[in-house]
């Protein structure tokens, strides 16, 4: 039985990693649990689960989790640090989903720990990429992504890894306003913006969707797991969703891998690795796929993919981890509704202007950057 710890249980892709770990339970065994502050869920998971580490993300959380488990008579071991569940005795995989870079340090830590990771969370190898790809390496762990692209990406490449790469092909929905004219980007709302036509993410993942800036991230993420440049690296936007990525070979040959647009399809595919499991998700129907269309994506009116290709383009993790910083900050105030959405990519292009040159060596180094970062950036915007 394959011990799973979870980071980001309470999110998007921690339920529906549950959701897999509930169709098989003579396979899977939950070792850890770190969430944020939606205690109630939590505490759900872990009287179906009965983990043996679980984690909050502050201390009232943590104090609220102990006085609803006053009755709980498992042996549970509860802290505020997910680098604890991260690290659980009992676990073989970790599933990365904590959002933002508040995943950094417990995935790194899972790797330290000798744990095989399974990677939601873009922000690890847009950050630290080169740090986290070398540690991997170093200590021998499987690294399976869970992005729906990514994976796809991975499934391509099963079989063909001694065949030589013309083009890694990312497809992107598009987001909710792939058809909207520019000049109505001001009157964008915060409920539009979360409407997202294909997918159920988090808030920050969906907001990024909307701006195209989750995609570019996805370049900087594919950069590094496959060891491409970007110049390798192409978008294209496929409203459909059920092409989740592609690869093209030196031979012209392309290998594709669709699905319906439901995220247990790779989370299943990396919890079971190598093998094939049920993910629940039902039969993807052709007949009723009308058509299957592809188009550019328009980067004068969703500037932060061409950004994204930009920052790669710079030697070092400073520009961007700017990028990444700048992002988390300009959305957190959009969905605070403290800025408007367009101007997500000023806040954004802004900073990338001034963005400073650091010499970034480990992750604490990278951590402080991206703290100063993040102040800089409030301090700016947060009006």
């Amino acid at each position: 039985m394959k011990g799973i710890s979870i980071l980001g249980s309470t999110g998007s892709i921690g339920v529906q990693t549950l959701d897999v770990v509930r169709l098989h339970p003579t396979m899977f065994k939950v070792a850890g649990l770190a969430a944020g502050s939606n205690v109630a869920l939590l505490e759900k998971q872990i009287r179906e689960f009965s983990p043996s580490i679980v984690t909050c993300s502050n201390e009232k959380a943590l104090e609220e989790l102990k006085q609803r488990l006053s009755d709980y008579a498992r042996p549970i071991n509860l802290d505020i640090r997910p680098e604890i569940a991260a690290t659980a005795p009992e676990a073989d995989l970790v599933v990365g989903g904590l959002p933002g870079s508040t995943g950094l340090e417990p995935t790194f830590a899972a790797v330290e720990a000798g744990k095989d990771v399974a990677l939601a969370t873009k922000e690890v190898l847009v950050m630290a990429g080169a740090l986290f790809m070398e540690l991997v390496e170093k200590k021998g762990v499987a690294l399976l992504p869970v992005d729906s692209e990514q994976s796809a990406i991975f499934q391509c490449l099963k079989g063909n890894e001694a065949s030589p790469i013309r083009r890694i092909i990312l497809t992107a929905s598009g987001g909710p306003f792939r058809d909207m004219p520019i000049q109505e980007f001001e009157k964008v709302t915060k409920a539009q913006a979360l409407d997202h036509p294909r997918w159920k993410m988090g808030p920050k993942v969906t907001v990024d969707s909307a701006t195209l800036m989750n995609k570019g991230l996805e370049v900087i993420e594919a950069k590094w797991l496959f060891q491409v440049p970007s110049s390798k690296i192409e978008v294209v936007i496929h409203p459909q969703s059920i092409v989740h990525s592609m690869v093209e070979f030196d031979d012209g040959s392309i290998m594709a891998q669709l699905g319906a647009t439901d995220m247990r399809i790779p989370i299943s595919y990396a919890l079971a690795y190598p093998e094939r499991v049920e993910s629940g998700t039902e039969p993807l129907d052709f007949p009723a796929l009308a058509s299957l269309t592809f188009r550019e994506p328009d980067t004068t009116k969703f500037p932060l993919l061409k950004a994204a290709y930009q920052a790669l383009e710079q030697e070092g993790p400073a520009t961007s981890i700017v990028l990444n910083a700048a992002d988390e900050v300009a959305v957190d105030l959009f969905l605070a509704e403290k800025l408007p959405f367009k101007d997500i990519p000023r806040v954004v292009l802004g900073e990338l202007e001034t963005a400073e040159s650091a010499h970034l060596s480990t992750l604490a180094d990278i951590m402080e950057f991206h703290d100063h970062v993040i102040s800089r950036v409030r301090r700016r915007w947060d009006r």
